[in-house]
């Protein structure tokens, strides 16, 4: 059945490449943040009929760790011009391609990348209390098996070591991969602001949405109908809202580990405020 999967996988990426052509490129993004909902909110938007997702899988990872296959390879995944264009006509409005990598947003080159090849795209960013972040990344790579060590308090001491020198290598030798850099950033990728900072001289404030996971768990369709407002999109009725990809923590975080963890992002989240319009609903 695997090996099933994989051929008709192949078969189809080589047929959108042929087509690649005629193909949409993505209108907006969500890039990030790992753990943070992205899944949950690319399933709420794809059940839009004007929000086209890619053909295959939800993440493409172009602009991150596939940029050396070159943007026809990109633009494969994407549906037929024809079929955005029919669905237009029924509509009444234009349709919009999209897709959602949450490494984006952490990647040094990522942004520019995009800047440089979807101008004017938008982009989407969900954020959450950075210390659950952290923890349920932990997990998530544990059972993944990119994570060997099991204790989230040794990972973290572990993360400042494993990440030396990892953005200078991207930078340096852009097609570069690195297995801690995209795995093991626990904190790293926690601290929102530097990474929307790096992101606003490229991509312009206006087209950056960041969105509360927690407020968008509790309050779906108000957060949804703020999606639809930013992407310009006419509202045709809620979607189905689920949580998905969630994953129990093995265990709790010690207390003094929780707070040495909220005092280190505090002046991070304090940052965030701008991008929210108010203060974290974990700050609160």
């Amino acid at each position: 059945m695997r090996t099933m999967k994989r051929s008709v996988l192949s078969l189809s990426r080589a047929t959108g490449r042929f087509t690649s052509g005629v193909r949409v490129l993505p209108s907006f993004l969500i890039t990030g943040a790992q753990r943070c909902g992205t899944t949950s909110l690319y399933r709420a938007l794809a059940q839009h009929p004007l929000l086209l997702k890619p053909v295959l899988h939800k993440g493409v990872h172009y602009f991150d760790v596939g940029y050396a296959r070159g943007e026809p390879w990109y633009q494969a995944h994407f549906p037929l011009w024809v079929s955005a264009a029919l669905l237009a006509h029924r509509y009444g409005a234009r349709a919009q391609a999209f897709e959602s990598s949450p490494y984006y947003l952490f990647h040094p080159l990522a942004g520019e990348r995009i800047a440089a090849d979807l101008p004017g795209v938008k982009l989407i960013v969900l954020v959450r209390d950075p210390v659950e972040r952290a923890c349920s990344a932990h997990a998530h790579e544990l059972a993944r098996g990119f994570e060997t060590e099991s204790h989230f308090e040794y990972a973290v001491e572990l993360e400042a070591r494993r990440l030396a020198g990892a953005e200078e290598l991207l930078r340096e030798s852009p097609f570069a991969l690195h297995h801690s850099h995209r795995h093991h950033a626990y904190l790293a990728r926690g601290r929102y602001a530097e990474q929307l900072d790096r992101l606003e001289p490229l991509i312009g404030r206006e087209r950056i949405l960041v969105l509360d996971s927690h407020r968008f768990f509790k309050e779906p369709e108000g957060v949804y109908d703020r999606v639809l407002e930013f992407l310009g999109v006419p509202h045709l009725g809620y979607p189905a809202f689920e949580r998905h990809n969630g994953r129990p923590l093995p265990r709790r975080v010690p207390k003094v580990l929780g707070q040495a963890l909220r005092d280190h992002f505090e002046p991070y989240d304090a940052r965030l405020s701008r991008w929210l319009g108010g203060e974290p609903s974990w700050r609160r």
